[in-house]
């Protein structure tokens, strides 16, 4: 609904409010009069009229006052014919405009359309959630002063756009695959939306290998989701998990679009990772996972994105291939370390790689660290029972 509302106001706030304003109408009028046949669209024509009562009210000086009669032909968003007939696709391609930065692009749009809290989507971006919120208010207001226009982008458009759309569902997959807070290890419709969108990004751009290669990653994962917690919903590590228990037909559809990716020319970074996810699944049992090959495509990655986050996961796989302290050496690196400070994962990761080279003591500190760190109770099961085999005290 906020998609569709950006569409015809053509202003992130104006949008935002008018459908909370709607969301308010309804607590009254559903009550008396019984929920519409079609909630979502009594809530965006109601949200459409707040606006127009919103501009009518405003005064001349506002910046947004406009002649508010030309709200009633924007309505029309066309004949079915444009290029993206997904109302929420249509908004992230028009969010991922080239004229914002890489960064302001996927902050923007996983705030208004990818359906994350600001504090989601700083965690995704390992920074606090007030610098994400004033970085989202920045993008908006360059929206503004460049007069960037509210549109689908024409067909030739929409690569320059794709590296930050498949950002935006990469970040959206992961939100849904380990969720920032609640008692869940996954959020099955969050990953399924990221799956669907991505879908729609391949048949508008079919002959494109990365997306191809996303979806791949994507169902890999996702393949996993039934076998990521024990009877106890404690989560379990990748080498503990019971692989009669991946889906099977989700592997298949998986390797199916790794292959057309592979076929399209996949070299790309989301190319070496779905690499990095099939080495994982086409394993049988986890002390046969190739760890010498996932060293190799990780270190092709980081050419691509020399990120801390991809040097964290390589830090493991080395870990894995060789041995625990030479993964604990990579970890420990003074500027990783700093750009990590704070996020739970390294600190996860630090402690287990502490359990394993057998220094228990240190290994305790570090998940306690990383307890603190998360406010996903599924975590706090998990670091818990690894505690608990150490002999350790669990919170309270």
């Amino acid at each position: 609904m906020l998609a569709r509302l950006i569409a015809i106001l053509g202003d992130f706030d104006l949008a935002e409010e008018s459908l909370s304003d709607a969301w308010l109408a309804a607590t009254t009028a559903w009550p008396a009069s019984g929920v519409p046949d079609n909630p979502a669209g009594w809530l965006v024509t109601t949200a459409r009229r707040k606006a127009v009562d919103r501009l009518r009210s405003n005064s001349a000086s506002d910046r947004r006052q406009r002649a508010w009669g030309e709200l009633a032909i924007t309505w029309d968003l066309g004949d079915g014919s444009e290029p993206i007939p997904d109302d929420r696709l249509r908004l992230i391609f028009t969010c991922c405009h080239p004229a914002l930065s890489l960064e302001a692009q996927v902050a923007l749009t996983l705030r208004s359309l990818g359906g994350l809290t600001t504090g989601e989507v700083a965690k995704a971006f390992l920074v606090s959630e007030p610098t994400m919120a004033q970085r989202v208010v920045r993008a908006k207001g360059k929206i503004r002063r460049a007069g960037i226009a509210y549109r689908v982008p024409d067909p030739e458009e929409l690569p320059e756009r794709l590296g930050a759309v498949l950002a935006v569902l990469t970040l959206i997959f992961n939100a849904g695959y380990l969720p920032a807070s609640g008692s869940e290890v996954v959020d099955v419709d969050l990953c399924a939306e990221a799956l669907r969108l991505c879908g729609l990004v391949i048949e508008l751009l079919p002959h494109e290998s990365e997306p191809l290669a996303l979806a791949a990653m994507m169902r890999f994962q996702h393949a996993r989701r039934q076998a990521r917690v024990d009877a106890s919903g404690v989560p379990l590590t990748l080498e503990d998990q019971d692989r009669s228990r991946w889906d099977a037909a989700e592997l298949r559809q998986g390797m199916d679009l790794f292959d057309r990716a592979q076929r399209a020319g996949g070299s790309g970074p989301y190319g070496l990772k779905a690499s990095i996810a099939a080495l994982h699944v086409a394993a049988p049992r986890p002390e046969l996972t190739d760890w010498g090959a996932i060293v190799q495509l990780y270190d092709r990655l980081l050419a691509w994105e020399p990120t801390a986050v991809v040097r964290l996961n390589r830090a493991v796989a080395v870990a894995m291939a060789d041995s625990p302290a030479a993964g604990l050496a990579l970890v420990d690196e003074p500027d990783l370390a700093a750009q990590l400070d704070g996020y739970h994962l390294y600190a996860a990761t630090r402690a287990d790689l502490l359990r394993r080279s057998g220094r228990s003591e240190e290994a305790a500190e570090w998940f306690l660290r990383a307890r603190g760190q998360t406010d996903n109770r599924a975590e706090h099961r998990f670091i818990d029972r690894r505690l608990a085999e150490m002999g350790r005290a669990v919170p309270g």
